[in-house]
């Protein structure tokens, strides 16, 4: 279970949300069995994934991020809940290549630099919207960043980290997002600045003992900062075997019946929990009449 909290300038001229995400990166971990830049690359986009689905307006919203890029993972997407409740999955989950002269892992290598970011929220009224952005770097908190300024005009200062040990264990995770608001003064946008100049690595605060109110009060440091509220967050996946239904009766009766004389049966794996579904011949031929065949 992680945290994630949210909280304001004194002065109101700029928002934080923050978040240790730390057992939601190592459930991710456990689940999908990730190398450990992919655990990095996957966990830094699933935090910022809970951040941006804590920041939706309805209750029934989501949002999705995509990142598709040229590196050796493939597609990488987290998918969170307006609560910032989160899943995500790498296309491949097991990626070696060499550590960055300074030793730490190379995500930007692993996803790649040239590619994009896609941003869909979703209220389940209508047609989803989506953001397109190109990467910036492919380190992912600068991409975030950058997505804020191009698409939404928002100032935006992002920070991402996940630690990973060396038997591959997630140690700490976490970040966090800071906008600052429409009338924002300059003492504001000043102290912002400095703050995020003088910011440790997220991860070396969390793995030293820091929470996610810790980071948001250094975040907003020099703004007299008040946390709003604080929530408990988690890997969650809502698959069930009544939506994999849905989704093999979408398929046609043709397909189906199909499916059932070819294969005589059906196994459906979700990407994000892993947990399998199957069906036997007799089953699919009930969901072809289902749908009409």
């Amino acid at each position: 279970m992680g945290t994630l909290v949210r909280a304001i300038a004194q002065e109101g001229g700029a928002v934080c949300y923050a978040i240790d995400s730390t057992d939601i990166v190592a459930e991710a971990e456990r689940i999908h069995e990730t190398s450990a830049v992919v655990t990095a690359a996957l966990g830094r986009l699933i935090t910022a994934a809970s951040l941006m689905g804590a920041m939706l307006k309805g209750e029934e919203d989501s949002l999705t991020l995509r990142i598709t890029a040229d590196g050796p993972i493939g597609s990488v997407i987290a998918a969170a809940d307006a609560e910032g409740n989160v899943k995500g999955y790498a296309q491949n989950s097991v990626v070696e290549i060499p550590l960055k002269s300074n030793g730490k892992l190379d995500v930007s290598g692993a996803l790649g630099k040239n590619g994009h970011l896609y941003v869909i929220r979703d209220s389940g009224a209508g047609e989803p919207y989506v953001g397109l952005v190109p990467l910036r770097s492919g380190e992912v908190a600068e991409d975030i960043a950058g997505y804020f300024a191009d698409s939404e005009q928002v100032p935006t200062v992002c920070a991402l980290g996940v630690l990973v040990g060396p038997d591959l264990t997630v140690q700490a995770a976490g970040g966090y997002i800071l906008q600052l608001l429409p009338g924002a003064a300059e003492e504001e946008i000043s102290a912002v600045e400095a703050a995020a100049a003088a910011m440790p690595p997220v991860t070396s605060l969390l793995a030293g003992g820091a929470d996610a109110g810790e980071l948001a009060r250094r975040a907003l440091a020099g703004l007299d900062p008040e946390i709003l509220d604080s929530r408990p967050v988690e890997y969650r996946c809502a698959c069930t075997r009544e939506r994999v239904e849905r989704a093999l009766i979408s398929l046609g009766p043709r397909e189906l019946e199909a499916m059932a004389r070819e294969d005589g049966q059906a196994e459906v794996s979700c990407h994000f929990c892993r947990r399998q579904y199957r069906f036997s011949k007799s089953e699919i031929l009930d969901l072809a009449k289902r749908n009409g065949g």
